[in-house]
């Protein structure tokens, strides 16, 4: 079975975006995965079709209703083990190891939010782990969701050329990824450093950890401090 991504949102014709290019597309083209935006107003029942309701408590802006949001979820998950994932900027960050787990699994639900957010309850009752991608905020959950989709479609068998490209990469290994360099030898006087055209592999890989850890030191001490505990 391929993997399969449903995306619960108000704006289905987002999906899947910059996705259906490149190796994406390729492999979405082929069947290896598959992306099914569902319309979460498909679910309401009165006769304007409303999603939305005002804060309980006061304040601005929207909430997006639980009612509404439980049958969306209901009826893509009947059945079905996949992970439950709510984009939302005060989620646990993604991280690679999160990624690779998703990407091991069947698929994925994911809940893509507007207005203010989602009704605390539906978030508890339907075990919807809230998921970011930075801090900050954006519109709606849609371009999370894609970002999302994104590092886990890459990494999925038979997407990348190389599949090897998706093991030196930065995070995977903890830190951040060492330099690249490509011909000409020379570019505006600065020349491809001579380990990397030794042909000493051994010494090359030492190269490259060692800058590896020289990014992480002065870029992200915070991913040193995990990788040496």
């Amino acid at each position: 079975m391929p993997f399969r991504a449903t995306i619960l949102t108000l704006y289905p014709e987002m999906f899947p975006g910059h996705l259906a290019h490149s190796l994406a597309g390729k492999a979405l083209a082929r069947g290896d995965w598959a992306c099914e935006p569902v319309q979460i107003r498909d679910f309401a029942t009165d006769r304007h079709r409303t999603v939305d309701d005002t804060p309980a408590g006061g304040g601005a802006g929207m909430v997006l209703k639980p009612d509404v949001l439980a049958r969306a979820i209901d009826h893509v998950t009947e059945g079905d083990e996949r992970p439950r994932l709510l984009m939302s900027p005060r989620g646990r960050p993604l991280t690679q190891g999160r990624v690779r787990q998703i990407a091991d699994g069947p698929g994925v639900v994911i809940v893509c939010g507007r207005f203010e957010g989602v009704d605390q309850r539906v978030i508890e009752a339907r075990g919807l782990e809230e998921v970011s991608i930075g801090d900050y905020i954006l519109s709606g959950g849609e371009p999370a969701a894609l970002t999302l989709l994104d590092a886990v479609v890459r990494i999925l068998p038979g997407v990348m050329g190389n599949d090897l490209s998706g093991v030196h990469e930065s995070f995977e290994g903890g830190l951040l990824e060492h330099p690249h360099y490509t011909r000409p030898q020379v570019f505006e006087g600065r020349e491809i450093p001579a380990i990397l055209t030794s042909g000493n592999h051994a010494a090359i890989d030492r190269w490259r950890h060692e800058e590896a850890l020289r990014l992480t030191r002065e870029r992200r001490p915070d991913l040193l401090q995990a990788v040496t505990k």
